[in-house]
């Protein structure tokens, strides 16, 4: 019924509400879950390219910045990452939201936002660039990067197959 249905999303939005607003409550464990989450954010992207690396023969894919610490983490600017090959690129940015946490995008409580670009001179040309929503929610006290796609309305959680999924197109 519609009115279950409004009810349940009320109820859920109540609820990341609450979750969020409790965040908010300790600017100490923001601040190390914002390093934390670049730091797996590069980890993910570094598993792709050591995996992909590992089974090509000439080509390589390149990351950068090639190593990544919490320390490297912009906490007032976008952090910028990437991954290319032959002038294919996959380009991460991500930054902290305006409040410490917040639900504005994403109905999980995130303290990192982003978008994963995906394109090639002929996209350039065309001006298509392909796009991935990233969160880094805490949900329950734990936190893990989310993707959601706008177009499709999907979500999940952000893994190497999805960035291989996202970067595979390109060739």
């Amino acid at each position: 019924m519609p009115q279950d249905d409004a009810i349940a999303r009320l109820a859920r939005q109540i609820d990341a509400t609450e979750r969020a607003e409790r965040l908010l409550a300790n600017v100490e464990r923001i601040a190390s879950l914002r390093g934390q989450g670049a730091c797996e954010l590069h980890r993910i992207c570094a598993d792709l390219v050591t995996a992909v690396n590992s089974s090509l023969s000439a080509a390589r894919l390149e990351l950068t910045p090639l190593d990544y610490s919490a320390e490297m983490f912009r906490e007032r600017r976008p952090n910028l990452m990437q991954i290319s090959s032959q002038g294919r690129q996959l380009q991460i940015l991500f930054e902290s939201p305006a409040d410490l946490s917040s639900t504005e995008k994403f109905l999980i409580p995130y303290v990192l936002e982003g978008e994963l670009r995906t394109y090639n001179q002929q996209m350039l040309e065309r001006f298509d660039v392909r796009s991935l929503m990233i969160f880094y929610c805490v949900e329950n006290e734990k936190a893990s990067w989310r993707h959601f796609d706008w177009r499709t309305r999907s979500t999940g959680l952000l893994s190497v197959d999805v960035l291989a999924n996202l970067i595979g197109p390109l060739f």
